[in-house]
């Protein structure tokens, strides 16, 4: 009778902790871009697309779903905006969010980690890991949408795009049923930490 693999799954702790403890570090230098936006729906759904850092964390959200499977690669996509939504109300009523680049930079990190690792972590734990993200991706965005021309309007773009990355994700991830598929999506998770990782040097550069 052949052995089924086992996959990875005592990291998490571990990562999540890690992600707690870089976020306590004050903000540094690096800003986000896209201040003094100039538009309503077009803008919005653009946006997602122009930062790397944003579209990895999106796809990556859809991707680690997939690899879960049932009920997160449903689940994750609808926490992450709804907790982004969150994230952007702290900003725009002047709550004080640590750290926020450094948080967006661990996203791809640790989501990138958790692809490439494998790691199954458990309904509530994935769902506690995309929405700590998902509310410092929120946060960046509400400091920038209040000098939108059209903020709802903009708004509304940069849901459907979000949207629109996490299904790419979700699309990414069904190569795993194919031969070999499980080795690329890993392979992708591996190259997406990897630009975390240059984020977060980026993010904490003095």
């Amino acid at each position: 009778m052949s052995r089924k693999r086992k996959v990875k799954t005592g990291s998490w702790p571990l990562l999540i902790a890690l992600g707690c403890a870089l976020s306590l570090i004050p903000d540094g230098a690096l800003a986000h871009s896209g201040t003094g936006l100039p538009g309503g729906f077009p803008s919005g759904f653009r946006h997602p697309l122009s930062g790397p850092d944003h579209l990895l964390a999106m796809v990556s959200v859809g991707l680690w779903g997939a690899f879960l499977g049932r009920p997160l690669i449903y689940l994750l996509p609808v926490i992450f905006p709804m907790v982004m939504a969150v994230g952007a109300v702290l900003a725009m009523v002047g709550l004080r969010l640590p750290a926020p680049e450094v948080g967006i930079a661990l996203s791809v990190l640790i989501l990138g980690g958790c692809i490439a690792l494998a790691i199954k972590a458990q309904i509530w734990a994935a769902s506690a890991v995309v929405a700590v993200f998902a509310l410092f991706h929120g946060y960046a965005h509400g400091k920038e949408l209040p000098s939108a021309a059209d903020p709802i309007a903009y708004s509304a773009g940069f849901v459907l795009a979000t949207g629109f990355l996490h299904v790419l994700g979700i699309g990414a991830g069904a190569l795993k049923a194919y031969r070999g598929g499980l080795l690329a999506t890993r392979f992708a998770g591996g190259c997406i930490a990897a630009s975390g990782l240059w984020f977060l040097a980026a993010a904490i550069a003095p």
